[in-house]
């Protein structure tokens, strides 16, 4: 079993005190959404390593480069603006603390701001990273424990108006990766209760604010601990 801190789009006041301090986890998720400065404040607080997806009022993380602990956009030297020691994950298949994590950060397209996809756009990198993950299981037999994303899919705990709808190509990432525990924020419950789905045989959790789970092997139950 793994203990995850997963967190998205609602920075909870609570763990920026000494409560931090009871909270006993091998790692922190998080799906987007939220100040850099308080994922590295989770990160050293429970002194744990942070996965993470950046949602679209994050900053544009494409095109930076880390070549041993240089980091680099366009073969210029430069300041990553992401959170100092933590992994995007973003379009990309991370293991972490005996997990695999497959990422897809972002929603759908709706002005010009960052982090923004068309559903053909947010396709491509959806069949993109579903490769690099069949890939890795070829070469090592593990498939994705956790697929972590921003946005929910569609018609899976999403909204109406068009910011917050979710993506059709999510499926397809359930389909093709078939993960266990899927983990997304986006979606502001607003005081109303946010039940997990359920996607074939993938559990679909929204986890805005925060939740402490237990995530275990592939073909075991995840547990909410809280």
């Amino acid at each position: 079993m793994v203990k995850v801190l997963a967190v998205a789009d609602e920075v909870v006041e609570q763990l920026w005190t000494s409560y931090i301090q009871q909270i006993e986890v091998d790692l922190i998720l998080a799906a987007g959404d939220l100040p850099y400065d308080y994922l590295e404040h989770l990160s050293n607080a429970l002194d744990r390593p942070c996965v993470f997806v950046p949602g679209n009022h994050d900053p544009d993380l494409t095109g930076y480069t880390n070549v041993r602990g240089l980091w680099t956009k366009s073969g210029i030297p430069t300041r990553w603006p992401g959170p100092a020691g933590g992994v995007n994950a973003d379009g990309r298949v991370v293991d972490a603390a005996g997990l695999r994590i497959a990422g897809i950060g972002g929603s759908i397209r709706y002005n010009r701001g960052p982090n923004q996809w068309t559903e053909r756009q947010q396709a491509r990198r959806v069949r993109r990273m579903a490769r690099l993950a069949g890939w890795r299981q070829l070469r090592d037999g593990r498939g994705v424990d956790v697929l972590l994303t921003h946005s929910p899919p569609k018609d899976c705990g999403d909204r109406e108006d068009p910011p917050h709808r979710g993506f059709a190509c999510l499926h397809d990432a359930v389909r093709r990766l078939r993960p266990p525990l899927m983990l997304h924020g986006h979606i502001h419950p607003h005081g109303e209760p946010t039940p997990d789905r359920q996607l074939a045989s993938t559990r679909v959790v929204n986890v805005v604010g925060y939740h402490v789970m237990e995530i275990p092997s592939r073909g075991q139950e995840a547990t909410d601990a809280r």
